[in-house]
Parts: structure tokens; C-alpha cells; sequence
């Protein structure tokens, strides 16, 4: 039998039977570790070898596998001439041509070479910032590379992009970055992930929490994702993250930031975020890019503070995105490109330290690393200090996946190796009691799949539980569903997601959720948690009464959907979601496109009734705002009651929107019982994208 390489990812024994035969058995338990090795100066140690360095794993000293120096340049390469190119030039669309992916490689087809990756976050920046962030980037390619620097540049708006893979190729690279184009992706650009300012002049504003809670975490799953597609190489990687600071909305995206966090540090990837607005110096009642200020707080102070609060927060996930995971983070500094420079300088040289665990057991539990010198020197190491084993899933019994689930439920950190999206809304079903339908979004990319019987099948489990503001259980979920598809559906799952409905049952009262998802093929689990309010609607005697309003692009037949609130088919045809056998899915992002239609759908209660006809006049109308300026309105009117539910008034409006150009748009329904002289206009925060398929 041949010898493996040092290097190989996987110990592979022979062993002979009582026959003779010999049976391969194989183990992925290579465990490589970056080690940075300072001499009292700061200046990088070099010269060590092998048998210098002790490492130990929980205590027990590991027989070093893999060894290798990474001696890296620190001179600069000679500069290059700028060519002469106007803005306007630069913020016409162009594509590059997308590099091959990211693929697994040798450990040593990067060897002596510093990795720097470009994460342009353009969804979160307006193109002013955007200009700069490229125009530091193109600086740092011309001016300030090395001979062992390695680059990839990655984007997002929509969705992640590769556009460069790693390479020292310069003139490549400035044409990746030139081709890029000013002004994509930032319609998705909001003002914060926070509620906005209080507001105390009677006007009614829209609701964006919904929208950019999960426009948060589409841009810390982007990072996740960016963190794994490094992890394939084994040296340090560094990840310039160029934002416009990331807000957060309470706990929320805590679950996603920690696996964002985590994902980088199992990968070896230090964050350095990048705050692209620079230093900012924000005027008391706000700039030009927003509407004004409502209200008596932009001359109290209160305005001032809640801006300067809202901008802390967002810098603060950027400051702990770099903190966790061994970077840096610039911020307040117009020198954009020193945020490239600080990465640059970090990665010095350093050895990587790679050994087989004496370890087997595949628990999941953390391991601890320690790294020494076997020689007395005055050094200091800088290294990971440990990782989470893997887990064998598949060994697990029913029991034993059973107390696996209620444990993860109990555990004060979330779990985010499925990425969930989960809304709450509300509509009454008597005076003092509420049905609060729990709609949950999978990312069908994170679903594994087995074939069986001709289909693509997996298995997923749902627990959650609703406690009241005293901490007492007031309801709960739990859920088994066998999901089986065929043909195209299959194909197209990683490009789609899966639905879960969920209904419970509940009084008027302040709730906190703690939602989970198991997909038992792999094991991988999600949590999501947030706090809601089912409003108390009879006590609210001036206004309109109304249920929530829910904001969808979609309809399904009940067949379809992974899960429902119940397979009673009496209870089915009271679900204020279905109608004629199908399931109206609620847009958690409540980001749409253009070749889709909007479907508006809400409830009005006890509204004043004609004392002749007993009949209800109601009229509703559905608005999207620019600005201040109305681009669309479809206007409906009721004068009946539901047949199987008293006192309810149900609107369902349809909106096409082929017409509207791409953008953010503020939604408001208006309510007006015309008997009654009572009103309501709740809004909502919507984006508008391009059709995909037109735009090829």
C-alpha cells in the first residue's frame, strides 16, 4: 500500500482479518491549526520546525501530521498607472464574467500566499458609498498589494457572488472591480433594521420591523456562506467586509449572528468589517435622504439621540463580526482601503499545525487546542483555541433524537445550522380569543434529501413554545413532516423554500416565541426566537378594528404545503388564509419582483351595520408609495359580512406589479367603515426587484 501524503484530509487503516482480507476503514479527523510565532519585537519567528511545537487536545499531546511553513512578502509590488475614468462611466451596468467557484484544493496550492477576500455588501450601501468602497479597493490593487497576496472579490445584493477567484493577477483583478456597477443592489439599502424614531404627531408610519429582520439575515447568511466556501483552504483567510453598517432588530438575528460568527471561526476566517459611510456627521433632524422628521423630538433632542443610537447599533455588529473571529473593524475613517491594509499586516508569517485526533468520539462537543514550543523561547503564539467535533447523526435513536430536540429548545444560545424565516399575525375568532397563524420559510438549499420509492423524501421536526410576559407556557407546537417530491420540484428545491404552517390559539397579551427545525436526514437544527403582541381589539373603541395584513406574492394548494395549522377539514374552512382550497403564503421579506402580482388580504371587525339592511358599508384601498409620491392604488368596496364568520369584513385585493420600476416602496392600506366614521392605514416597507428572467 502506497503512503499517503502528509496532507491528505483522511487516515486510512489496513487491517487483515482472520481470512486474510483486508478492510479499509477511513476517518476525516485531520484537525489543522494556524500558528503565528512573534519574538518579543512583534516580528515573525521563523526557522522552527516540526518537532518544536507541542500540541495538545484536551490535555493529551497530539502527534503533529502536517507541517509546513507559510513565509509571506511584506513588499509591495511596484504601483500601477490609473487610467482616467469618470463616475459616470463607472455606474454604467456591467457584468464580469463569473470566476469558476470556489473548489477544494491541495493545501499547499496557495502555499506562501496571504488570502484577502473582497465582500462587497452593495444591498446595504447607496451608491455614493459603493463609488468609494470600489474606488478603495481599485487604490489598494494599485498601490498597496504585495507579491504574496492572493485576492477574491465577492458581492452581494440578491444573493452571493463569486466574481474572482483567489489570485495574484492584478490587471484581472482591477477589471473585476471596474466592471462592477454603482448603484446595484442598493434599493435594498434601508435606513436601519430598528423600529423607527417614537413618533408623537398623530401621523401613522410604516411597519419595516418584519422586512429588515430578515433583510439582516440575509446579509449575515451571506457572510456565513462566504465563510464556508473558504473554509476548503487551509491557511488564514482574511474577509474585508464592505458595508454600510448592519443593524439588528432585539434578539431576533442573535441566532444568526452567532452562526455567522461561528461558521468563520470553524473555517479560519477573520472578519474585517468595513464602514463604507466613513465619518459621518449626521444633523440633528436628518439629511436630505430621508423624509422629515415628525413630531416635537427633532427640537427636544430626542430625534438626535435615537439616530446616534440607530448608528451605534449598526456599527456594533460590525465591531462584533471582527471581534469574534480574530479581525478588525474600521470605522469613523474616510481611508476606506486601510481596512484592507489592517488584514494585510495581520496575516504575517506563520506555520500550519495539522494532527490526527486521538479523539474518535464523534460527540459535537467543543475540544480545546493547545499549542507549545518545545524549546524555551521568549515567543508568543496566536492560534485557535479549539473546535466542535463532528457528530455521527445517523446513530442517533428515537429517543435519543427526541431528548436532542427538547434540549436544543432549552438552550440559552440559538442553533442557526437551518436557516429559518418566521412571521406571527393575528385574527380574531371571538371577543377575547385570537388565531395566530406561525408561517415559517426554510431555505430549501440547507434540506438534504434520500431517495425512496421513486421520490426525493426527508424528514423534518418542529417544536416550539409560546410563554406569556410572566414566563408561563401558553401554548406550544410540535410537529413531524414527511415532505416527498418528484421530478423538477426536486431539482429546483435548492432554489426555493419550503413552507410550514402553524396555528395556535390565544388570548390578547404581550408573547415570546422560541421556534425550532430539525432536518432529521442530517440533524442540522434552527432556531428562531422574537417576542409579539396580539392586540386587544375590543378595547379599542374610536378605532377601526382590524386584523393583521398580510403581504404575499404566493398561492398554494393546501396539498402542497409542507405543513398546516390542522388536517381538519372544519377547521380548514374557518383558516382566514384559505380560500377554495388554497393557501395564501405570507412574504416574510416582503420582497417582491415585478413578473409577480401582490396579494393583499386582511380583516375588518364589528363594523357599523345599516339599520334597515343590516348591511356594513366598508371601502379599503391599497396605495404604494415613492416617497411621497403615489404610484399605485387599487381601491375596493364591501357591503357584506362573511357567511361563516359574524361581524368579520374580509378584503382581498390583487396587485400587479409589471408596471413599477425597481425600488423600495412604502405599502398602506386604508380602512374606512363609511357608518361607522372610523378609519385605519397601517403601512408596511416593501421592495420591488427586477425580474430575473427579463433582465437575461
Amino acid at each position: 500500500m502506497p503512503k499517503l501524503p502528509p496532507t491528505s484530509l483522511c487516515a486510512v487503516a489496513l487491517l487483515l482479518t482472520a481470512q486474510e482480507q483486508p478492510v479499509f476503514r477511513a476517518s476525516s479527523n485531520l484537525v489543522v491549526v494556524n500558528v503565528t510565532v512573534r519574538d518579543k519585537a512583534g516580528s515573525p519567528l521563523l526557522g522552527l520546525t516540526k518537532e518544536d511545537f507541542i500540541v495538545l487536545e484536551e490535555g493529551v499531546t497530539q502527534t503533529v501530521a502536517v507541517f509546513e511553513l507559510q513565509r509571506l512578502n511584506t513588499d509591495r509590488l511596484p504601483p500601477l498607472a490609473e487610467p482616467k475614468k469618470t463616475l459616470r462611466e463607472r455606474a454604467e451596468p456591467a457584468s464580469p464574467a463569473p470566476a469558476p467557484p470556489l473548489k477544494p484544493a491541495a493545501p499547499a496550492r496557495h502555499k506562501d500566499g496571504r488570502l484577502l477576500a473582497l465582500f462587497f455588501d452593495t444591498s446595504s450601501m447607496q451608491p455614493a458609498e459603493q463609488a468609494r468602497a470600489f474606488e478603495s479597493a481599485t487604490r489598494f490593487l494599485r498601490r498597496e498589494m504585495t507579491a504574496s497576496d492572493r485576492v477574491s472579490v465577492m458581492t452581494f445584493s440578491n444573493g452571493l457572488k463569486v466574481l474572482q477567484d483567489f489570485t495574484d493577477d492584478r490587471d484581472r483583478l482591477l477589471e473585476v472591480v471596474g466592471k462592477m456597477a454603482i448603484g446595484e443592489g442598493s434599493e435594498l439599502a434601508g435606513e436601519s433594521a430598528e423600529e423607527d424614531t417614537e413618533d408623537d404627531s398623530g401621523a401613522f408610519l410604516a411597519d419595516d420591523a418584519e422586512f429588515n429582520i430578515f433583510n439582516t439575515d440575509r446579509k449575515l447568511s451571506a457572510l456565513e456562506t462566504a465563510a464556508k466556501k473558504l473554509g476548503v483552504f487551509p491557511e488564514k483567510k482574511a474577509l474585508i467586509y464592505f458595508s454600510s453598517g448592519v443593524g439588528r432588530t432585539g434578539v431576533e438575528n442573535q441566532s444568526q449572528l452567532k452562526s455567522a460568527i461561528n461558521s468563520a471561526v470553524r473555517s479560519n476566517v477573520a472578519f474585517y468589517p468595513v464602514d463604507a459611510r466613513g465619518l459621518v456627521a449626521t444633523p440633528p433632524a436628518g439629511d436630505v435622504s430621508a423624509a422629515a422628521q415628525r413630531g416635537s423630538g427633532v427640537f427636544s433632542g430626542r430625534t438626535q439621540q435615537t439616530q446616534r443610537t440607530r448608528f451605534n447599533d449598526q456599527q456594533e455588529t460590525l465591531y462584533a463580526l471582527a471581534e469574534e473571529t480574530g479581525g478588525k473593524a474600521l470605522l469613523d475613517s474616510n481611508d476606506l482601503a486601510m481596512g484592507i491594509t489592517q488584514a494585510q499586516r495581520d496575516i504575517s508569517s506563520y506555520y500550519i499545525v495539522g494532527y490526527y485526533s486521538t479523539n474518535e468520539a464523534q460527540d459535537g462537543r467543543f475540544r480545546r487546542i493547545q499549542v507549545k514550543l518545545a524549546r524555551a523561547l521568549e515567543a508568543r503564539l496566536d492560534y485557535r483555541p479549539g473546535y466542535y467535533a463532528s457528530k455521527v447523526w445517523q446513530k442517533f435513536t428515537a429517543a435519543d433524537k427526541e431528548r436532542h430536540l427538547e434540549e436544543a429548545l432549552a438552550l440559552p444560545d440559538p442553533v442557526s445550522e437551518l436557516p429559518l424565516a418566521l412571521e406571527v399575525d393575528y385574527f380574531r375568532v371571538a371577543r377575547d380569543r385570537y388565531f395566530v397563524p406561525l408561517s415559517v420559510k426554510i431555505a430549501g438549499s440547507a434540506i438534504g434529501l434520500t431517495r425512496k420509492r421513486g421520490k426525493e423524501t426527508t424528514e423534518l421536526d418542529f417544536i416550539g413554545q409560546v410563554r406569556d410576559h410572566n414566563g408561563r407556557l401558553a401554548a406550544a407546537v410540535r410537529d413531524t413532516i414527511t415532505v416527498k417530491l418528484a421530478g423538477q420540484d426536486a431539482a429546483r428545491l435548492s432554489q426555493r423554500h419550503l413552507q410550514y404552517d402553524a396555528g395556535l390559539t390565544l388570548a390578547p397579551g404581550d408573547y415570546s416565541l422560541k421556534f425550532l427545525a430539525r432536518e432529521n436526514l442530517s440533524g442540522k437544527m434552527g432556531t428562531f426566537e422574537t417576542q409579539f403582541t396580539v392586540p386587544d381589539l375590543a378595547a379599542q373603541g374610536k378605532a377601526l378594528r382590524l386584523s393583521s395584513v398580510i403581504w404575499s406574492h404566493q398561492r398554494q394548494p393546501l396539498a402542497s404545503a409542507v405543513g398546516a395549522a390542522d388536517g381538519n377539514r372544519r377547521l380548514m374552512s374557518n383558516h382566514p388564509l384559505v380560500q377554495d382550497g388554497q393557501k395564501l403564503v405570507p412574504s416574510i421579506t416582503r420582497v417582491f419582483r415585478t413578473d409577480q402580482n401582490l396579494y393583499v388580504y386582511f380583516e375588518v371587525y364589528d363594523p357599523a351595520l345599516d339599520a334597515e339592511r343590516k348591511t356594513p358599508s366598508v371601502a379599503a384601498e391599497v396605495a404604494l408609495y415613492a416617497g411621497a409620491r403615489k404610484v399605485l392604488a387599487v381601491p375596493l368596496r364591501r357591503a357584506g359580512l362573511a357567511r361563516n364568520r359574524p361581524g368579520v369584513v374580509p378584503f382581498q385585493f390583487q396587485v400587479p406589479l409589471a408596471r413599477l420600476a425597481p425600488g423600495q416602496y412604502t405599502a398602506q392600506v386604508t380602512a374606512i367603515d363609511e357608518q361607522g366614521k372610523k378609519f385605519a392605514f397601517p403601512r408596511a416597507a416593501l421592495v420591488v426587484l427586477a425580474d430575473a428572467r427579463a433582465a437575461q
